[in-house]
């Protein structure tokens, strides 16, 4: 049973921004021992399928560097493992959802999320973390003459709820995560709608009724993380 928290509480949060010197975005997302760094880089050139259209494109890799685990976690080279290609995947298909793509241009925003240490979420805290990288990004752009207006139509952020030792709680640490009956990864706009929804019942199904509980959590924890993302990228 959680005892640092109430159940409607995330842990601690904290985005360092500007956090590298080369990239045209980078942050520090830490949530409670979760750290990642998150970089947009800007590449002069769309994806290949967008070549002649007008439109850019925002793609993501992810990785959780050896040391960030408990056990040391092997490098990968050459091919992602399939968690790390899914969670890539998740970050790039939750960033696009709120770029305009032709206002970016034929232009690529590769984002970067590197895990330095994992304790839970890393796969929410790495969207919460590059979406604001992204936008640094995107500011660099327009400082830079390279697009008129900033091409984004929203906030997005991500985070986990979970059903532990019967009680429903928001942004799961690892000891919880891995005890929960019900594990949950949501990641929202700033308007309150839904990018994705990844829930599982590990033990047992759960009811309508957990699931509207848990979204009703979620929304309360996004709510925070866009008021923080809002506060850095507004300063």
């Amino acid at each position: 049973m959680r005892t640092d928290r109430k159940f409607d509480e995330t842990r601690a949060v904290k985005i360092t921004d500007h956090y590298l010197m080369s990239p045209q975005g980078s942050v520090l997302i830490e949530m409670g021992n979760t750290k990642v760094i998150c970089t947009a880089s800007v590449e002069d050139s769309t994806a290949k399928h967008l070549v002649g259209t007008g439109k850019g494109w925002v793609t993501a890799e992810y990785a959780m560097l050896p040391g960030s685990t408990g056990t040391r976690k092997k490098r990968e080279k050459g091919k992602a493992d399939g968690r790390s290609v899914e969670i890539q995947r998740l970050i790039g298909r939750s960033l696009r959802s709120v770029v305009d793509m032709e206002k970016l241009g034929e232009r690529t925003i590769w984002i970067d999320c590197d895990v330095i240490q994992a304790d839970g979420g890393t796969r929410t805290a790495s969207i919460t973390g590059a979406y604001v990288a992204m936008v640094q990004a995107m500011q660099w752009m327009k400082e830079e003459g390279m697009i008129e207006e900033l091409p984004v139509t929203g906030y997005v952020s991500a985070i986990s709820v979970g059903i532990v030792e019967g009680e429903k709680l928001l942004d799961l640490c690892y000891a919880e995560d891995s005890h929960a009956k019900v594990d949950m990864n949501i990641v929202m706009t700033d308007s309150g709608e839904y990018i994705e929804i990844q829930g599982t019942g590990e033990e047992a199904p759960f009811s309508k009724s957990d699931l509207l509980e848990l979204l009703d959590l979620a929304s309360k924890g996004c709510r925070k993380l866009h008021e923080i993302q809002n506060q850095l990228l507004c300063e």
